[in-house]
């Protein structure tokens, strides 16, 4: 799941000349859902967009206090396109949670962040309608959330894998290489062996 949390002094949801929505000092969150995400990624969401601290204490200090600590309000969007996959130049969606089942996935999000914040301070859009959305963001302040993923996702797989590396170099070394570094002479090159791209290739290489 993807989340563009933007803070606001105001932000509204108009559907043709109707406006459905707006809320004033707080949070405008655009929610791209995934059709991988579960209620794992929602509760991270969730948690992440309540828990920000994207606000000023009351002593003006930065970057200190939340959107519950403030007791602000938070309109949250629906956004398949934050889903897109490039293809040349044309965006293509398919990552994106069908419209049937990212609706209730969508609604259970809602209800999850009204349980665990004041009910009446979250607010959203109208789901699948074309919908003009005003933002009037606040400093500028925009954060880009991606809720973690399995060992498939890229950036988990190099982290596992730096983390591999590192359990390799803690490891005790083999008796040949200590002895190698203390000094032991490395066999003489034959200067007529065949060499690797690099030119460092031993003189018992197999041929």
């Amino acid at each position: 799941m993807k989340a563009i949390i933007q803070r606001v002094t105001k932000a509204s949801v108009s559907v043709g000349e109707e406006q459905v929505s707006s809320i004033g000092r707080g949070l405008c969150v655009l929610l791209g859902i995934s059709v991988e995400d579960t209620q794992k990624d929602v509760d991270y969401i969730v948690r992440k967009i309540l828990n920000l601290r994207l606000f000023d204490d009351e002593n003006g200090r930065a970057w200190s206090k939340s959107v519950m600590d403030r007791e602000f309000e938070v309109l949250c969007v629906s956004q398949f396109t934050l889903q897109c996959i490039l293809k040349a130049n044309k965006p293509d969606f398919h990552a994106a949670m069908p419209a049937e089942l990212a609706q209730p996935f969508y609604n259970s999000l809602l209800e999850n962040m009204r349980c665990a914040y004041k009910s009446e301070l979250i607010k959203d859009g109208q789901f699948g309608a074309y919908m003009q959305v005003s933002i009037q963001n606040d400093g500028p302040v925009t954060i880009e959330l991606t809720s973690p993923k399995g060992p498939s996702d890229p950036k988990q797989m190099a982290k596992h894998e730096k983390q591999q590396q590192r359990k390799e170099k803690s490891r005790p070394k083999a008796p040949s290489e200590s002895g190698r570094e203390k000094g032991t002479p490395r066999p003489r090159r034959d200067p007529h062996a065949s060499s690797g791209a690099d030119g460092d290739v031993s003189s018992d290489r197999e041929t």
